[in-house]
């Protein structure tokens, strides 16, 4: 693997940075709070694993591992069902990630599926409009979907099976129905008057002004007829074919940004992935545009604190993710962008001497650093992954970014574009500005972890935007720090911070813990149940045993099986 990677902190200044949370510990009288009861079963086999943010998903995943298909195949296949079952958080219309192991060759590369800003998106067509920002729903929110070519060079890269073949069990649920979720007949009412707005989702998903109840069918033919186009005529079938026509048609109509040629000219890229060491372990993501960098500074910073003595869930511990996270968020604001654009300094970000300079300003960061305006964004994002009998895996994100993307689908095609355009800056002075062709800053962001020998150690991945790599976190250090099996690390409570500076915490936290934070100068927003703001992880730990132990989050509709 051709990773970055920040050199071993010194274990001298390694013990000097700690000391501070070591001195906030004896001030605070950090107390957890009792083990809660698992909510859901271990889920662990020897053979191969899938995991997804839906059952339907996961199990036609795990049908084409039996039927001799690769982790790659069933990625996909997985993707393409989530498309349909998922349809407020991801799809056609949409972006994805992939971090791909070929176990044979021992290699791993990333593929970027995100798609380019169109070739009207300028700074000074907004300054035209009158914006100040870019809107967050609507044409001018939209970039190229990539999700589908990603899909297709992911096969052709990696993959066993063709994309029709990929794409069948997704074609039978847009086409036959399948019957809703509690979960989605929930997001489905809070999203109502955004689906009314639109009359091609209103027609979709929407009878008499009513979303459908749970257990109802719901069915999207239109949907199913451009799987179909798409698995007939392959990815080009988005990008230049009869679809493209009614997406660039719809985009000029209505006044977006996208143009016939934009589509046509994408591509997806591969790449190697950007990678630290962490806790005795490799974790790899994607390079920008995706902000899995955020995740490797915060492990280079975690690692420079005894968070195991801290204890989990207790005010230092927390305390000092948080800061950590507020550190980590302000370069990540700062550098990250579209790397064919912008000189974005990955080396120096991850090196050894910067991660130092970074721990000695926590080292003096004893009370909450204050908020201020930030760009948080959306969680609808579905995450999956892969490990079929030979060892190959899949950790793969995708998402139409807010809830139905741009809030527009495009009539006769069941395609809800995203709005990931919203994502790019209007400073001219910022890395990410918008550019024509240009990728915009991206919050998906999934990992793979491996160990010092290369061998795959875990997948994990999850949805929710900026809070994505503060889950991440908190569920690695909840396995490998805390000794939790996948299930119940994916199911502790969680926190997550925001960048007005609230701090949102799950039931579970010591009443102790809760006033130290408050003590702290944190600005606390209690839940009254695990909430799926906070995420909804999943997990694949490959043991050295050869066993595979999947977590699965019940804040979403997660579900893994493995045999």
């Amino acid at each position: 693997m051709d990773m970055h990677s920040g050199r071993p902190v010194r274990a001298a200044r390694k013990r000097r940075t700690a000391t501070a949370l070591g001195a906030v510990a004896l001030l605070l009288m950090p107390l957890s709070a009792p083990p809660q009861a698992q909510m859901r079963p271990d889920v662990n086999g020897t053979r191969a694993a899938v995991t997804s943010g839906h059952p339907l998903a996961s199990a036609a995943g795990a049908d084409v591992l039996r039927r001799g298909g690769n982790a790659v195949d069933a990625a996909v296949t997985m993707a393409a069902v989530l498309a349909v079952v998922r349809p407020h958080m991801n799809g056609v219309g949409g972006d994805a990630f992939l971090i791909i192991r070929d176990a044979a060759a021992r290699s791993v590369r990333v593929l970027n599926g995100s798609g380019r800003a169109g070739s009207g998106a300028t700074p000074a067509h907004f300054a035209k409009l009158e914006l100040t920002r870019i809107p967050s729903s609507g044409p001018l929110a939209v970039s190229v979907p990539g999700a589908v070519r990603a899909w297709a060079d992911a096969l052709a890269g990696a993959g066993t099976i063709t994309l029709a073949e990929a794409l069948a069990p997704a074609i039978r649920y847009a086409e036959e129905g399948f019957p809703v979720s509690e979960q989605l007949a929930e997001d489905l009412a809070s999203a109502a008057d955004r689906l009314a707005r639109d009359p091609a989702l209103g027609a979709v998903f929407l009878v008499e002004g009513v979303t459908p109840r749970a257990g109802a069918l719901l069915r999207q033919p239109d949907l199913a007829a451009t799987l179909r186009r798409i698995a007939e005529h392959g990815a080009a079938e988005i990008y230049t074919g009869h679809t493209a026509g009614r997406i660039a048609g719809w985009m000029a109509r209505e006044g977006g940004l996208v143009t016939a040629a934009d589509l046509a000219a994408h591509t997806s890229t591969w790449q190697s992935p950007i990678a630290t060491s962490y806790l005795g372990y490799e974790v790899a993501v994607l390079p920008p545009n995706s902000q899995g960098i955020a995740l490797l500074m915060q492990m280079n910073l975690a690692a420079r604190f005894d968070l195991r003595s801290a204890g989990h869930n207790t005010a230092p511990y927390a305390h000092t993710l948080v800061e950590i996270k507020k550190l980590a968020f302000r370069e990540r604001d700062a550098h990250v962008a579209d790397p064919a654009f912008a000189d974005v300094p990955i080396r120096r970000l991850l090196s050894a001497p910067f991660t130092e300079t970074l721990a000695e300003e926590l080292a003096e960061r004893v009370v909450a650093a204050g908020g201020q305006p930030g760009r948080d964004g959306d969680g609808d994002t579905v995450f999956l992954g892969a490990v079929d009998e030979h060892g190959n895996a899949v950790s793969m994100i995708q998402s139409l970014f807010s809830a139905f993307g741009s809030g527009r689908m495009v009539p006769g095609t069941g395609i809800v574009l995203h709005n990931r355009g919203s994502a790019y800056s209007l400073d001219v002075a910022h890395p990410n500005v918008v550019a024509p062709g240009k990728r915009p800053y991206h919050t998906l962001s999934p990992a793979m972890v491996f160990h010092g020998d290369g061998s795959l150690a875990m997948i994990l991945g999850t949805p929710g935007a900026d809070g994505q790599t503060q889950t991440l976190l908190q569920v690695m250090n909840n396995m490998v720090l805390f000794g939790m099996s996948p299930q119940r690390a994916v199911e502790a409570p969680r926190w997550r911070s925001y960048d007005d500076g609230r701090l949102v915490l799950e039931p579970g936290f010591a009443a102790e813990t809760l006033a130290a934070l408050d003590r702290l100068g944190h600005t606390l927003r209690l839940e009254e149940a695990l909430s799926g703001e906070l995420g909804g992880a999943q997990v694949i730990v490959v043991g050295r045993d050869g066993v595979l132990r999947t977590g699965a989050d019940p804040r979403r509709e997660a579900f893994s099986i493995a045999w």
